[in-house]
C-alpha cells in the first residue's frame, strides 16, 4: 500500500490549505475502508485530526467546525480541507488508511504545515 500527500506549505494564520493523498494497491477502493489524517507538532505526540469509514466521520475538537475530510472513489485520493488556521496547527500531517477495516494502518510519509502568526 502506497500512500502520496502533498498539499502542505507556509500560510499565514486565518488562511486556507488543501492536502491531498493518493493512495494505491490498496485492493479496494478507499470509500470502503477507514481513512485518516493525523498530524504531529514539533515536541508532541501523533494525534488524530479526522477519520472518515463509511458515513462516520470524527474529528479531533481543536479542528472541528475549521477542517474537513473527504475522498474521491474515483481518483482513490483522500483530502483535507483546512480553514481558519491557527499556529497550533503547524505540523506534520500524515496520511493513513486500514484497507481491511481492521488491522494493518497504513501511512504516507508526511507533509508540513506551517502556520505563521
Amino acid at each position: 500500500v502506497q500512500l502520496q500527500a502533498c498539499g502542505g506549505g507556509l500560510v499565514q494564520a486565518g488562511g486556507s490549505l488543501r492536502l491531498s493523498c493518493a493512495v494505491s494497491g490498496s485492493g479496494g477502493r478507499i470509500n470502503a475502508m477507514p481513512v485518516a489524517w493525523y498530524r504531529q507538532a514539533p515536541g508532541k505526540q501523533r494525534e488524530l485530526v479526522a477519520r472518515v469509514f463509511g458515513s462516520t466521520t470524527n474529528y479531533a475538537d481543536g479542528v472541528k467546525d475549521r477542517f474537513t475530510i473527504s475522498r474521491d472513489s474515483a481518483k482513490n485520493t483522500m483530502y483535507l480541507q483546512m480553514n481558519s488556521l491557527k499556529p497550533e496547527d503547524t505540523a506534520v500531517y500524515y496520511c493513513a488508511v486500514r484497507p481491511l477495516g481492521f488491522g494493518n494502518e497504513y501511512w504516507g510519509q508526511g507533509t508540513l504545515v506551517t502556520v505563521s502568526s
